[in-house]
């Protein structure tokens, strides 16, 4: 029998939720990092906003999100973006996937409230030494049922792909580097240029958006876009391409245009593909004569915001063409951005509007850092 306070808790949440939503219901909403007496459950729960404060594509720093469901079942097919799948059943196996920080925040989430996966991995990370542990217990079907955008595996693609759904695999890398290799059976449909006309005209037509990985914000844009436009069966890869290419090899690229020599700017080193700057080159300038360069940072304004090179300037993708006339001559010019899709199509636009300029990108995934330092890593 339920308690004269539980009772009381109950009426006040209903009250502060509205009408429509039963006591009952209420009375069994997960407070944000409070302690819980349900048997069995860990001691530290946490609802929706306290999560979605967390999740973030590029992932944030600090923290693990963590599915303890089955892969294949579960996992697979619909999951929180940037969460890793640790299924509870196998967790002496995966145990390295674990942050060696012990004070990282780990977010561990399952089926439901009615689910107790998340909360007996959560006492096992507890009991390896982990200090800040907290379970979502709304899990999944609380992600979804709160309007919020799943993500998907590479494996569930590859299956639905080889079984010839009616999955619509979209790319939202600049058509550029569509050309240069993309999922077999994706479509190229730039974040930039979207257009709701492009995709399928019945709207529940499942819809899946990737880009260049997990520092790629373009997928989860574009997807966004489309549930605006009344699509209803939408997600995203984000571990995008370059996971794609990890797990089932780089499908061949299709065939360009030859390319145009490029233009060596002083001290910059041309890189393999037009318009591109050697990694080494670029870096080598940004260490002895910054100023003889003008950085310009694609990504973003949260991005840039978050982290971005020390001296760069930003100008968001799509609002480059609008504030095209305001680039400065007489300075190389080299365009950013985490993966280097952006940073390219960029390029192009200058290349075709302000053919005067001498730009220059680098295609390569950098990190950000707050601090005004950065990191490149060279494609393969």
């Amino acid at each position: 029998m339920r308690s004269k306070q539980s009772i009381l808790m109950a009426a006040l949440l209903a009250a502060l939720l509205g009408p429509g939503v039963p006591a009952a219901l209420a009375a069994d909403a997960p407070a944000t990092a409070s302690a819980v007496d349900k048997e069995g459950w860990y001691k530290h729960i946490v609802d929706i906003e306290f999560v979605k404060q967390w999740v973030d594509i590029p992932p944030k720093p600090g923290v693990m999100l963590i599915d303890a469901r089955p892969a294949a079942r579960k996992f697979d097919p619909g999951h929180i973006p940037g969460a890793i799948n640790i299924p509870d059943t196998q967790f002496d196996k995966y145990v390295d996937k674990l942050p060696a920080d012990k004070n990282t925040l780990l977010l561990i989430y399952c089926e439901g409230e009615k689910c107790m996966l998340s909360h007996k991995e959560a006492f096992k990370a507890e009991a390896l030494g982990y200090t800040n542990v907290k379970v979502y217990a709304g899990g999944f079907p609380d992600w979804v049922a709160k309007g919020m955008t799943p993500a998907v595996s590479g494996a569930w693609i590859k299956k639905q792909l080889d079984d010839k759904t009616n999955l619509v695999l979209v790319d939202s890398r600049p058509a550029r580097v569509f050309a240069q290799g993309a999922i077999p059976g994706a479509i190229s449909l730039p974040d930039s240029q979207f257009d709701a006309a492009k995709l399928p005209a019945d709207k529940a037509t499942p819809l899946v958006f990737y880009c260049g990985g997990l520092k790629c914000v373009l997928s989860g844009k574009s997807a966004e876009k489309a549930r605006a436009a009344g699509y209803t069966n939408v997600a995203t890869y984000p571990e995008g391409y370059p996971e794609w290419t990890q797990l089932y090899g780089a499908p061949a690229a299709a065939a360009a245009p030859a390319a145009e020599p490029a233009k060596p700017a002083a001290l910059l080193a041309p890189g393999k593909e037009k318009g591109t700057a050697t990694a080494a080159s670029f870096i080598q300038v940004m260490k002895d004569s910054p100023a003889s360069l003008v950085v310009v940072d694609v990504r973003d304004a949260k991005e840039f915001k978050a982290g971005a090179m020390k001296g760069s300037i930003n100008i968001p993708i799509d609002q480059l063409e609008k504030k095209i006339d305001s680039l400065p001559a007489g300075k190389p010019l080299v365009f950013v951005c985490g993966t280097g899709g952006r940073a390219g199509e960029a390029y192009d636009m200058v290349k075709l509007m302000r053919g005067e300029l001498q730009p220059w990108f680098i295609d390569a995934e950098i990190t950000f850092n707050a601090d005004g330092s950065f990191s490149i890593k060279e494609k393969k």
